[in-house]
C-alpha cells in the first residue's frame, strides 16, 4: 500500500498502539514510527519488538514533526496528555484518539488543540482481554468497525486521510455523533463489561464456594466473564466514569429487564422465558452473519500458547 503519514507518533503503547504499529508496517502506511510511554521497561519492550523506530520518555518529544499523533492512554489521562503535547503539534497535523468513551474526550483534549491542528476523536471496536506492548498483533482491526465522531467543521481531507489509514489496516470505518457513540457503546461494551466484573465478583463473595470450585468447575458462560473481567482495570475505571449517564441508563433498563425474568422464573413462566431466549439468540446470530464473531463453538478458548502474550 501506498505510506499515508510520514511520522506517526503513539501516545500509550498498550493493545490498541501496539496492533495499530504492526498493522502500519505490515501495510507500508507509515514512513517512521515513534512512541512514548511511562515506563521504562515499556520503552524498552517496544524497541524490542521492533513497533517503534524511537521511543521518548515524554510525549513532547514524541509529537516533534509528527503528521499523526494517536492518543492511546486511559481515558481520565486525556487532558492532561492533550495539554502537554498542545504547544509542541506541528501545523497541519491530525490528532485522533482510540478511547471508547467520546464526549468526555472531546471534552478534555479539544481545549488543547492549537489552530491549524486537526483533531478527529475516535475508537476501534476490536480488542482482547490482554494488554501491554506484547499482547498486539496485524490483524486485530481486520473487519472491524473504526468509528470517528469528527466535528462538522473538521477538514474534509485530513478526515479521508485518516480513513484510509484505518482501511488500510483492515477496519471498516464509519462516522457518528459523539453522544450517540456513547450510548451505543453504553450497551455493546461498557454495561456487558460491568455485569461481568460484577459475576466474578458474586462468586468471589459466595463463602460456601471455595475459589477452587469456581475455577475447576468453571462452565462455558462463567470463563467468558472472567475473560472480559480480566480487561484494564484503569481503563475501565475512566470509561465508568465518563460515561456514566449512559452507562446507568442502560444498567436501568438491563433491571426492569431482570425482573421481569425473575418473575417469569418464580412463576414458572417458560413460555415467557422461551420467547425471550428464542428473541435474544437471534442477536447473536446476527453479531455471526456480520463478520464480527465466530459460531466456533471453542472460539476464545484456544490454549494459552495460541494466544497473544499479554503483559500485567
Amino acid at each position: 500500500m501506498t505510506q499515508i503519514y510520514a511520522r506517526v507518533a503513539l501516545i500509550g503503547l498498550g493493545l490498541i498502539a501496539s496492533s495499530m504499529a504492526h498493522a502500519m508496517r505490515a501495510n507500508g502506511l507509515a514512513g517512521q514510527i515513534v512512541g512514548h510511554a511511562k515506563s521504562a521497561e515499556t520503552r524498552a519492550t517496544a524497541l524490542e519488538l521492533g513497533l517503534c523506530d524511537h521511543v521518548y520518555a515524554t510525549a513532547t518529544e514524541a509529537v516533534q514533526g509528527a503528521d499523526l499523533v494517536v492518543l492511546a492512554v486511559p481515558v481520565g489521562a486525556m487532558a492532561a496528555i492533550a495539554e502537554e503535547i498542545g504547544p509542541h503539534l506541528m501545523p497541519g497535523c491530525t490528532v485522533t484518539d482510540v478511547g471508547s468513551v467520546k464526549q468526555a474526550v472531546i471534552a478534555a483534549v479539544t481545549p488543547y488543540i492549537p489552530e491549524g491542528v486537526q483533531f478527529i476523536p475516535g475508537h476501534p471496536m476490536a480488542g482482547t482481554e490482554y494488554s501491554g506492548p506484547r499482547s498486539g498483533f496485524a490483524t486485530l482491526f481486520q473487519n472491524r468497525w473504526w468509528l470517528l465522531t469528527p466535528a462538522p467543521e473538521v477538514d474534509p481531507a485530513a478526515l479521508a486521510r485518516l480513513q484510509s489509514l484505518l482501511v488500510g489496516m483492515g477496519a471498516k470505518v464509519n462516522l457518528m455523533d459523539a453522544a450517540h457513540h456513547d450510548q451505543v457503546l453504553a450497551v455493546v461494551s461498557h454495561t456487558p463489561h460491568l455485569i461481568a466484573y460484577t459475576m466474578v465478583g458474586v462468586a468471589d463473595h459466595l463463602a460456601q464456594v471455595s475459589n477452587s470450585e469456581v475455577i475447576e468447575y468453571s462452565a462455558s458462560g462463567f470463563r467468558d466473564f472472567t475473560r472480559i473481567a480480566a480487561s484494564d482495570p484503569t481503563m475501565w475505571r475512566d470509561v465508568f466514569l465518563t460515561n456514566k449517564d449512559a452507562v446507568l441508563d442502560i444498567l436501568g433498563r438491563f433491571a426492569e429487564e431482570l425482573f421481569v425474568l425473575q418473575r417469569a422464573i418464580r412463576m414458572g413462566d417458560g413460555d415467557h422465558l422461551h420467547d425471550y431466549f428464542t428473541r435474544t439468540r437471534a442477536i447473536r446470530r446476527g453479531i455471526i452473519e456480520a463478520g464480527q464473531d465466530t459460531s466456533a463453538p471453542d472460539f476464545g478458548r484456544a490454549p494459552a500458547a495460541a494466544k497473544p502474550a499479554g503483559e500485567a
